[in-house]
């Protein structure tokens, strides 16, 4: 028997069907062997009951009979490809996890070298030898191992996944392009492929570029943040270094003016303890003479001393004389200077940081467009206060119709700009800066989510519209105030005009849209707020200044002056 099967080829061992070793194998009337499972499936999902290998045909579905003697043959066969395989499994790797394992493997599963889209089957090296020597095995498509091979076969024809359609975005096989897919634009999925790759491969170039820029323009912002820092430095050892010069010098001036006032408190008891020695002098020799006379028995006489004794000069009263030195206010008077001294320094960086945002003044004037028909404006666009009626006006997309908001014409979509704003008079007012996208058709709470970057002063409370609101605290009530963003670093900041003091800022922002000055002069609160709110203008020398610094810092945008979008 075994030199019988040694004269037989492997492939005369495999069932043409499945490609491996005979399982139960069984015949048909024609003459050819199949495994039982496999040529029953494939009558079960077939049209017509033919043989897959010489195509005759039966009328009937016949009885399947095992050939006992090919059986055997088969059995052998089987036994000496397990020892084969047991013998060679030491030179091939064995499946891990996360590797494609071999479909045909029994017990131990070797690691697959190939997939075949044909027979949706994963092959060790052992396994795949059919498909390297076979004919018809040949023409099947192997690519390199693959889990759920049966994802890559058609649900619709069973057929493998050839195509693409461009037409939905799909991968299909050849039979769909006749059926759902009929006048669509198909492709190979290599020339889909070569195209998707060329266009991932440029996409990610792209983002590669884009990072190595990004980490250039950290790079750069670190060097900025180097230099400011040594800046910041700098300037506060030179306010510090002032500071302890002045606390010194107070020291000084406190030490001398109490060593003086000890000086002059000395010389005064040092005058009175003169003064006290002399009368204790005259005083003991008075006392002297009274002696002398208390022993003489002449009666006449010691009355007659007695009266000239009188007459002597009197002698200072003494009762209400003090010598206290006063010390009191000194030391607040020194520390009052201190503290003059200390505010004044310390100012010198808020007007430095004043004047650098001062630097990016933009022009702003109020768009009629946007304003609630509440408002009235002045004919310049550099004034608004709240009405007592309501303006016809036609309600267009970009006009407030429920809260008595107006912006400004000019709008920003990068870099850095400035603005002020007088609120003078005003118990009640918001200003600062919204997104283009703001709705303006209903009422809305304004904070950074809902895209408002504004505060708000009413009654003596000054807050800050942020999530969640901030109470502010300010040693003195604005008059006017300046409105600072810095679009790239997602900064807004207000500032005290006149005091040159930062009121709040906005940090961490993230602009994504067109950003429009925010203009609310709030009800007349039965006439108490009835002064407008005032755009400031900056001479033209400022602004062209700012437009010459604005230009050179560009990144791209369409702007104007100060970062200053044109369309107006």
């Amino acid at each position: 028997m075994a030199a019988v099967s040694n004269l037989l080829s492997e492939d005369q061992f495999r069932c043409s069907i499945c490609l491996d070793v005979f399982t139960d194998p069984v015949s048909t009337p024609c003459g050819h062997n199949f495994c039982k499972n496999c040529i029953t499936r494939h009558w079960n999902t077939a049209d017509r009951c033919q043989c897959p290998l010489c195509k005759e045909t039966f009328t009937t579905r016949p009885d399947l009979r095992v050939n006992t003697l090919f059986s055997e043959m088969v059995a052998q066969f089987r036994q000496s490809v397990q020892q084969k395989s047991s013998s060679s499994s030491s030179k091939q790797q064995v499946s891990k996890p996360g590797k494609v394992p071999c479909d045909v493997c029994t017990g131990t599963k070797l690691k697959a070298l190939k997939s075949c889209l044909v027979c949706l089957t994963s092959y060790c090296e052992t396994h795949l030898e059919p498909h390297l020597t076979m004919p018809g095995l040949k023409r099947h498509q192997l690519i390199d191992p693959v889990e759920n091979l049966e994802y890559r076969i058609c649900t619709k024809h069973d057929k493998p996944l050839e195509l693409f359609c461009k037409t939905d975005q799909t991968c299909v096989c050849t039979l769909c392009p006749v059926s759902d897919h009929k006048m669509h634009d198909v492709v190979p999925l290599r020339e889909e492929y070569e195209g998707k790759k060329v266009k991932l491969e440029a996409e990610i170039q792209q983002m590669i570029q884009e990072r190595r820029l990004k980490i250039q323009e950290i790079e750069q912002s670190v060097n900025l943040s180097v230099k400011d820092a040594k800046k910041e430095i700098a300037e506060g050892v030179q306010v510090f270094m002032a500071l302890k010069e002045s606390v010194e010098r107070s020291l000084d001036e406190f030490i001398k003016t109490i060593e003086k006032k000890q000086k002059t408190t000395q010389k005064q008891a040092e005058v009175f303890i003169k003064e006290l020695e002399q009368e204790i002098s005259e005083l003991k020799k008075r006392s002297s003479e009274v002696e002398q006379l208390s022993r003489s028995e002449d009666h006449l006489h010691l009355l007659q001393s007695v009266q000239s004794l009188k007459a002597a000069p009197p002698t200072k009263d003494w009762t209400q004389v003090r010598v206290r030195p006063s010390y009191k206010g000194t030391v607040v008077r020194a520390v009052s200077q201190l503290v003059d001294t200390l505010r004044k320094e310390m100012k010198k960086p808020l007007d430095t940081e004043l004047k650098r945002v001062q630097q990016y003044a933009v022009d702003v004037t109020l768009d009629p467009d946007t304003a609630h028909p509440a408002l009235i404006l002045s004919d310049d666009g550099k004034q608004v206060e709240h009405g007592d009626g309501w303006k016809n006006l036609s309600d267009n997309p970009e006009r407030f119709s429920v809260c008595a908001y107006v912006l400004g014409k000019q709008n920003f979509c990068s870099g850095r700009f400035y603005f002020e704003v007088q609120v003078k008079g005003k118990p009640t007012w918001s200003l600062g800066v919204v997104r283009e996208s703001i709705n303006r058709k209903r009422e809305i709470t304004l904070s950074p989510q809902n895209g408002g970057w504004t505060i708000f002063f009413h009654e003596n409370e000054y807050v800050a519209l942020d999530a969640p609101p901030v109470s502010l605290s300010l040693k003195s009530r604005p008059q006017k105030v300046g409105v600072f963003v810095d679009y790239e670093e997602g900064l807004v900041s207000f500032y005290d005009k006149d005091a040159a003091a930062l009121i709040y800022s906005f940090t961490g922002c993230s602009f994504t849209e067109k950003l429009f000055p925010f203009f609310n002069p709030c009800r007349l609160n039965f006439g108490k707020n009835t002064a407008p709110l005032v755009i400031l203008t900056f001479n033209k020398t400022d602004l062209e200044d700012h437009e010459t610094q604005s230009s050179q810092s560009s990144t791209g945008a369409v702007v104007g002056k100060g970062g200053l979008s044109s369309e107006i």
